[in-house]
């Protein structure tokens, strides 16, 4: 029950943005389809009126909520401080972008009820015009024909385009680019087009800004009126409604008056919009300060590694940054994974060429051109960060399990290089006891620039009787023929023929069931953190076996999962 309850934290909280949009729709439709000041809208509107301003509160608090899980200053802020965040709060910070996922999908759904219920509303506004919807539904939208009148119903002729009316009404136009904005939004946030255009996700997801311009000028419209309150003291409901015919002959039934409300939703977003153009300043401050390129090494696995020095920077093992370079493009940050240690002189990226942004880095560092650049040729580069990221936990727990695919081997980089340092200074506290280090390749040039460290790593912890420390295993899930009558050639009994090292590469996939039973065996009564950084699909099966591994019992073993998440 114990790891149920601390497995659930990022459930309980989903559910209680649930519950609290739940809350808000109901109580919001329930007041609309009561309240006695929106009766005679209700008479042209019916529900649909309730369902319109039901979706539009909640649309409200969604917007409220979106931008704060990617403040990323003050998700770090959070993360970093040790009295308002610790244990499962601070794994909640992991999901940020989760949740900021789920938020957009709560505005998308939303907006499409909004927008279905005032296309009716619309329908019933111009129905009730005609002639032949006669009674108290008819005199309704006549009201206001006369200079000494408010109206009710915002369209005042039968014969009006309805479509034109709405769409040179602020209103209209607002809610056009809206939609508009939030439709190109969803579509570019595709992990097809994400993965495939990062540039298109990349800028229309700066359309954000006319979504919210759009969204507090909306209301200004006032299409959706009400009978002002002065106006329900001199005309009785109860009586009035009966009686229509005499409305303005009759003292008891003076002609009512109708308002709309004043625009709310700049109440909603005023303060997150705040915190997100501090964060834009913060990070348009970073990008402006100089950065000097103090090395670049090219690894043979195609991966170019930039060691760079910045005034001021300070970084903890497993955070990561956003780099910017003017001569591929002005506008685009991608994040990378810091893989120096912070006992180094310097901080350092390693990046791959996968992407067009990366291929452009490439060439604008004359990689691809085998050119030899100074220093002070090399492109300027922008660095905003670093932030906070899962891997950060790695030191705060007794044992700790660190799995890579492929080059999502960078954040741990910078943990080992960290051991590395506090194991040389030998005055070092750790509350870290063993590493569990596991990475799975496709094919051998994957393990070329990383051998190195663990090389370095395997020997330090040797020297100092800490062998049983460091525990890592290396996957190998791709080759051909040629490579394995290498292998097989080459083979030696003390070293890996692929890495160098002394333990041995393994070839296929993990038995994830198998490794985590392990583990389990060799610590019962420990909370062991699990950090992954990789594709979702192994994600996926690495939560299921920490589930699945935990024991019931509180005094037992536990298993912490962390995902790391850009």
């Amino acid at each position: 029950m114990f790891m149920y309850i601390r497995a659930s934290c990022f459930f309980l909280l989903q559910i209680i943005w649930l519950g609290i949009n739940i809350y808000l729709f109901i109580n919001t439709f329930l007041w609309f389809e009561k309240s006695d000041s929106y009766h005679y809208t209700r008479v042209i509107l019916g529900s649909s009126l309730a369902w319109a301003r039901a979706s539009a509160m909640c649309l409200n608090f969604n917007s409220m909520l979106i931008l704060l899980p990617v403040c990323r200053n003050f998700i770090s802020f959070l993360r970093g401080s040790s009295t308002c965040c610790r244990g499962s709060i601070r794994r909640l910070l992991d999901q940020n972008i989760t949740f900021h996922k789920l938020v957009g999908y709560m505005i998308t759904l939303h907006v499409a009820i909004h927008i279905i219920a005032h296309v009716i509303n619309i329908e019933r506004y111009h129905k009730s015009q005609s002639r032949e919807a006669g009674g108290l539904y008819n005199m309704l939208s006549y009201i206001g024909n006369k200079s000494n009148e408010s109206f009710l119903n915002p369209i005042r002729d039968y014969n009006t385009n309805i479509t034109k009316e709405v769409f040179v009404t602020l209103a209209g136009i607002t809610g056009l680019l809206i939609t508009l904005a939030l439709v190109l939004i969803i579509t570019s946030s595709t992990e097809v087009i994400r993965r495939s255009f990062y540039e298109v996700f990349y800028y229309t997801h700066n359309l954000s800004i006319v979504f919210f311009i759009g969204l507090v000028i909306h209301g200004a419209g006032q299409v959706v009126r009400g009978q002002t309150q002065q106006s329900m003291l001199l005309h009785n409901i109860s009586y009035c409604k009966d009686h229509y015919n005499e409305w303005g002959q009759n003292a008891m039934c003076p002609l009512p008056e109708f308002a709309g409300n004043k625009p709310a939703t700049w109440k909603w977003v005023v303060c997150p919009l705040f915190l997100y153009t501090f964060e834009r300043m913060i990070r348009f401050w970073r990008s402006k300060q100089k950065v000097i390129i103090t090395k670049m090494v090219i690894h043979p696995s195609g991966v170019l590694e930039l060691q760079m020095k910045k005034c001021g920077f300070n970084m903890e093992p497993g955070q990561y940054v956003y780099l910017q370079c003017p001569a591929v493009s002005h506008f685009e940050w991608h994040p990378f994974t810091l893989t120096s240690a912070p006992e180094e002189q310097f901080f350092s990226v390693h990046v791959r060429s996968v992407g067009d942004w990366t291929k452009e880095l490439f060439t604008v560092f004359g990689i691809d051109n085998h050119l030899s650049m100074e220093p002070w040729q090399l492109p300027r580069l922008a660095v905003d960060g670093p932030y906070g990221s899962a891997t950060t936990n790695v030191f705060n727990y007794q044992v700790s399990v660190c799995i890579a695919a492929g080059i999502g081997v960078t954040p741990f980089a910078s943990v080992l290089k960290s051991i590395w340092y506090k194991y040389s200074n030998s005055n070092a506290d750790m509350k870290l006891e063993k590493v569990y280090f596991y990475w799975i390749c496709r094919d051998t040039r994957a393990f070329e620039w990383f051998a190195d460290l663990l090389k370095s790593l395997e020997v330090q912890m040797v020297e100092r009787g800490k062998t049983n420390f460091l525990s890592y295993h290396l996957f190998l899930t791709g080759w051909d023929e040629n490579q394995a009558a290498h292998i097989a050639m080459h083979y030696d009994a003390n070293l890996d023929v692929i890495t160098g090292l002394r333990h041995k590469t393994l070839y296929g996939r993990p038995n994830w069931n198998k490794e985590f039973r392990h583990i389990a065996g060799n610590h019962p009564s420990n909370s062991i953190g699990v950090f992954f950084c990789g594709p979702k699909s192994l994600s996926k099966i690495l939560n299921k076996m920490c589930s699945l591994h935990s024991s019931s019992d509180p005094r037992g073993v536990h298993f912490h999962y962390n995902k790391e998440s850009f």
